[in-house]
C-alpha cells in the first residue's frame, strides 16, 4: 500500500508540473502575442510608455551629436522638373535596386501610368511592349520592358555603359545617347 501512495504521489505531482508548465507557456505566449497585436500597450521597464502623453508624435525628440550626415540633398534638387518627351528621343531608364520595392515600382510603370498609347501587357508574358506614341521604338528601359538585357540586377555603371548599345540593336540604328 505504501508503494502505491508514492507511485500515485509521483503521477500527480508529473501531472501538476506539466499541467503548470503549459500554463506558464501559455502565458508567455500570450504577452508575445499581445506586444505584436498591440505593441507599447504593456510596458515593462518602460516609465513613460509608448509614446509620453506630452509628446507631439515626434519619434526622434533629439538628434544624435554623433551623427555626421554623409549625404545631403538640398530641396531645390529634390523637388526639380524634368521635361520628358515621350514623343522625342528620351529614355526612362529604370534602375532596379534590390529590397527597395523596386519590382513593384517597375511594374506600376508598365501596367498603370497613364499614357497617351499605354504598354501592352499580355496576359503569361513577363515583359511588354512600351512604344512611343508615333513610333515602334521604347520610352522605357525596365526589366518589364527589355528584361534583364544589363544582367540581372545591373548597377548604375553597367547600365550607363550597356543601354545606349541594347537599343541601338533593338531598334536597328546608331544614335547618339546621353
Amino acid at each position: 500500500r505504501a508503494a502505491g501512495t508514492t507511485a500515485l504521489g509521483r503521477i500527480m505531482v508529473e501531472r501538476s508540473s506539466k499541467f503548470l508548465l503549459i500554463v506558464v507557456g501559455s502565458v508567455c505566449f500570450m504577452l508575445i502575442l499581445y506586444q505584436y497585436v498591440a505593441p507599447g500597450v504593456i510596458n515593462f521597464g518602460s516609465p513613460h510608455g509608448y509614446f509620453a502623453e506630452d509628446d507631439e508624435g515626434d519619434i526622434f525628440p533629439t538628434p544624435d551629436p554623433h551623427y555626421v550626415k554623409k549625404y545631403y540633398f538640398p530641396v531645390r534638387d529634390l523637388e526639380r522638373a524634368i521635361d520628358f518627351q515621350i514623343k522625342g528621343e528620351d529614355v526612362i531608364v529604370f534602375l532596379h535596386i534590390q529590397k527597395t520595392g523596386g519590382t513593384t515600382f517597375g511594374r506600376h510603370l508598365v501596367q498603370n501610368v497613364r499614357l497617351e498609347v499605354p504598354c501592352d501587357c499580355r496576359p503569361g508574358q513577363k515583359k511588354c511592349t512600351c512604344y512611343r506614341p508615333n513610333r515602334k521604338e521604347t520610352w522605357l528601359f525596365s526589366r518589364f520592358s527589355t528584361g534583364w538585357s544589363c544582367g540581372l540586377h545591373a548597377d548604375w555603371t553597367e547600365l550607363t555603359n550597356c543601354v545606349p548599345g541594347v537599343l541601338n540593336k533593338k531598334e536597328n540604328k546608331q544614335k547618339n545617347q546621353r
